[in-house]
């Protein structure tokens, strides 16, 4: 599987710096101080430009650097042994993607823009130059496995839920608390992903998708015009997501 990168995609730098980013207080730079941000400015790629489909990078292409979302969306998925794609996460923007395949030196699945997305690449050998000559660096990247170890167990109990209501609650409740930490609307946001997304990465059919947020928005749980979502009832789906609904 060869890495799909055509030449407008090359790094090209920015003059924006890391400092002045409006992410800053959820990537990288969250651990840095004024004068140790100029460091990690020098080696940062910044606004690398995927149109939707495109590849960021390729499961089992070498691992050379991780990517800070700046705009758009990105989903990761991994190629099955029955050679059916299975897509194991979505990364909006201040999230970091690659960073499971920190202890490998290839990636462990692929990555592809839902959407027109730029992101700021970061060599993954500068990275850990840095991370030794910057304790706050080191911690916060310690937080950021961590975070990713914890996403890995999230999935896990999320596909075990038995419902598709469970499931699909869940999956808004945790796009909503996203938003959040961005500091938009955790009600009412454009979800990055098709239905046949959301359908592949929580194990349902895209029907059993499409009937749940019909079934959500009868009982008055949420608003859906397309993409555009509205989460009218916090409290229900929360409750819903939790396994306790009412049959």
């Amino acid at each position: 599987m060869t890495q799909s990168i055509s030449v407008r995609q090359q790094p090209a730098i920015s003059k924006a710096s890391c400092q002045h980013c409006s992410l800053s207080n959820l990537c990288l730079p969250l651990a840095l101080d004024n004068s140790e941000m100029s460091r990690l400015d020098e080696v940062v790629n910044r606004d690398r430009i995927f149109n939707r489909g495109e590849q960021v990078f390729g499961q089992s292409t070498p691992f050379r650097s991780c990517f800070a979302v700046k705009s758009g969306a990105i989903k990761t998925s991994m190629i099955t042994e029955s050679g059916d794609e299975q897509i194991t996460g979505f990364f909006m923007p201040g999230e970091l993607v690659g960073l499971d395949s920190m202890s490998d030196d290839h990636h462990a699945s692929t990555a592809k823009a839902l959407e027109r997305t730029s992101v700021c690449e970061i060599p993954v050998d500068q990275l850990e130059q840095l991370v030794h000559v910057l304790p706050g660096l080191q911690h916060h990247m310690f937080h950021l496995m961590s975070q990713e170890i914890r996403n890995s167990h999230q999935l896990s109990v999320l596909l075990s839920k038995n419902t598709a209501e469970e499931r699909i609650a869940a999956l808004l409740l945790s796009l909503s608390s996203r938003f959040r930490r961005r500091k938009l609307s955790p009600t009412h946001f454009n979800l990055p992903m098709a239905r046949n997304d959301i359908a592949n990465f929580l194990g349902l059919a895209v029907e059993t998708v499409s009937r749940v947020f019909t079934r959500f928005q009868n009982q008055g749980l949420i608003r859906a015009r397309g993409r555009d979502i509205e989460l009218l009832d916090l409290e229900a789906l929360q409750v819903m997501a939790q396994g306790t609904s009412q049959p």
